[in-house]
């Protein structure tokens, strides 16, 4: 017997219906045989024909509930249903439809419309396989390919992310610790895994800007001058220009712009107050303060993390979110966060 032809299960519990239909298709096709409905049940998830011809007028189980069940069974709800009945009525016909059959056959039928409808059905059948199957490929390669165009993107982020750092080597790693502990923030604050991306990619550049600014600035081991402190304040606009007409997904560079503001109004460059700050800046912000007043700067030791918890306190929903300090005080407080390392060596950029 040629196993690559189609096997085709025949329920009807006639046996007069039995020798015609396997007479008509036993030269095309392999056949399987049910006489009741929990015999075809059981053959049809066993075997899994590539098509039932379904008798509805049978004694213990009829061919709806037999359709019913084949249906719900996820073995077997994909097979294809001919119903062959002597019934012509709309109504019956209608209800066969409902429950998922795909075509009729009514008694006394011709050999030549059998074989017809069940080519018809076996090829629609074949079809939806091969789209399917097509569909499965065509994903996996958008997904390989989304994937490519993603790491092609993180690879863009953190060069641009360099180059600032590179003028900058003392704070070498702290835009990747700000994004670390902002998304992580973000995430115990409970805002979905789409708006954490791109806290992490405004993170990863929110001082890119400082390009603009002097080495003799990002460099000086003193106390800035006043002059010196404005044009360090830049860096934020500059960043929102750079980043501006790149086509994230996320309001990267809105982010970028605002992580400098404060609820007080005393931040900058907009001076913008309470919720006119993006709840992304607000939790960058708390992020960028914690990791800088904690960490190493030219004009001044490492403070560490209680002195940066402390100073988060003390402007707790003045100048920086208070849920979003609390979530962070929670992080070190109770969850045991810690930055990553990253190397502090002023010349590990060089």
């Amino acid at each position: 017997m040629n196993a690559s032809r189609p096997l085709v299960l025949i329920v009807d519990d006639n046996a007069t219906n039995l020798d015609l239909l396997v007479n008509t298709l036993k030269t095309e096709y392999r056949l399987g045989i049910a006489k009741n409905g929990p015999n075809a049940l059981e053959y049809a998830a066993k075997h899994r024909p590539g098509l039932v011809l379904l008798d509805i007028m049978m004694p213990e189980m009829d061919g709806y509930e037999v359709c019913t069940r084949l249906k719900a069974n996820p073995k077997t709800t994909a097979i294809p249903i001919i119903f062959i009945t002597a019934m012509s009525e709309t109504v019956n016909k209608t209800r066969g439809f409902e429950l998922g059959a795909v075509d009729y056959i009514t008694k006394p039928f011709h050999a030549a419309e059998v074989k017809a409808r069940i080519q018809t059905h076996l090829s629609l059948e074949e079809m939806r396989r091969q789209l399917e199957s097509q569909n499965v490929l065509l994903e996996h390669q958008v997904a390989q390919k989304t994937a490519e165009i993603r790491d092609m993107l993180d690879a863009s982020i953190r060069s641009m992310a360099l180059m600032a750092e590179i003028r900058d080597p003392y704070t070498a790693g702290h835009q990747q610790r700000v994004a670390q502990l902002a998304c992580t923030i973000a995430g115990k604050m409970g805002l979905t895994t789409t708006t954490i991306e791109g806290i992490r990619i405004a993170g990863i550049l929110h001082d890119v800007g400082k390009i603009r600014i002097p080495v003799s600035i990002l460099s000086r081991s003193g106390r800035l001058l006043d002059a010196e402190l404005e044009m360090l304040k830049i860096h934020s606009q500059v960043s929102f220009d750079i980043l501006k007409n790149i086509p994230f997904p996320w309001p990267v560079a809105q982010i970028v712009l605002q992580h400098h503001e404060r609820l007080d109004g005393s931040g900058y460059p907009q001076g913008l107050t309470g919720e006119e700050i993006m709840l992304e800046a607000r939790i960058l912000a708390v992020a960028d303060v914690m990791e800088a007043n904690s960490s190493f700067r030219p004009y001044r030791p490492a403070r560490g993390i209680e002195a940066a918890l402390t100073r988060l306190a003390q402007k707790k929903g003045k100048q920086y979110d208070a849920d979003a300090v609390t979530a962070c005080q929670e992080l070190f407080a109770q969850d045991g966060f810690k930055f990553d390392s990253v190397s502090e060596d002023p010349d590990a950029l060089r």
